[in-house]
């Protein structure tokens, strides 16, 4: 499906930000921001608002790095840019690690173009974590630089804030989601119902309001793979019929019921 020429700038703005990162060029990294941005990296942790934060968000987590993204698809829907990808981030220590990712870029029009109002990366800490022990001494020397730099630059809270990405539905909101997939997959409405309910929002494909029966039917034989859960969303790469994207199941923040699904696609499976 070709895209739209708003979609193209869309996609523009937001590619800008791999090539700042390449380059180095924070001048330009932050400046793709809007002046109320907020980066949420991973998603679950204390956010950084504005571009003192941002600026600062990037002195420990891209200056010191050499990272490259590995993307997988783009998808464009209303003003939002959703990326599936890998980033491989290599450390001074020489260290290099790999981690899947869902990037979530929405964006807001300004006189000076397109700017990114809220980035939200999600991915895994603990998984992070766990690959970059797995190094060896050159994980674990670049693990002890890091919490120095993020004091440094944040603040004890703001290493503090970090921390709270280890918190999440985790591995219960991962069963919870493969439940509801693999009852929408087998045709199974009843099962998908159960896990759903009236104050549950769909969007398939995003920005698109759908009910709960019109859900369960346009995901029969749905397939996923790759399944993220950061903060109080779980995102997964899916393929429905002959399209392929990415899913945010959003949790209800005080439990584990379902508050909203959207998927965003690479067109839209209805055909409409």
């Amino acid at each position: 499906m070709a895209m739209d020429r708003t979609a193209e700038d869309l996609l523009a703005a937001v590619l800008a930000s791999p090539r700042a990162v390449a380059a180095h060029d924070k001048a330009a990294w932050v400046g793709l921001f809007a002046e109320n941005a907020a980066v949420h990296d991973p998603y679950g942790s204390r956010e950084h608002l504005g571009p003192d934060a941002i600026g600062r968000f990037y002195n420990v987590f891209i200056a010191p790095n050499a990272i490259v993204f590995r993307v997988d698809r783009d998808l464009v829907a209303g003003h939002t840019v959703v990326r599936d990808l890998h980033i491989e981030t290599t450390m001074s220590t020489g260290a290099t690690v790999t981690v899947p990712m869902h990037l979530r870029y929405d964006l807001v029009g300004t006189d000076g173009g397109w700017r990114i109002v809220r980035l939200a990366a999600h991915w895994e800490l603990a998984t992070m974590i766990a690959r970059l022990l797995r190094t060896g001494p050159s994980g674990l020397l670049a693990g002890a630089k890091l919490g120095p730099q993020l004091v440094a630059e944040l603040g004890v809270g703001g290493a503090m804030g970090m921390m709270r990405a280890l918190r999440g539905v985790g591995g219960s909101g991962k069963r919870i989601v493969r439940r509801l997939f693999t009852a929408a997959a087998s045709g199974d409405s009843a099962g998908v119902r159960a896990l759903l309910d009236e104050r549950t929002v769909l969007e398939l494909p995003a920005g698109h309001p759908i009910s709960v029966a019109e859900f369960a039917d346009r995901t029969r034989k749905m397939q996923w793979d790759k399944m993220i859960a950061a903060g109080r969303t779980v995102s997964v790469s899916v393929r429905v019929g002959a399209s392929q994207g990415v899913a945010f199941v959003d949790f209800a923040p005080d439990s584990t019921r379902i508050a909203r699904v959207t998927v965003f696609l690479d067109a839209d499976p209805s055909g409409s």
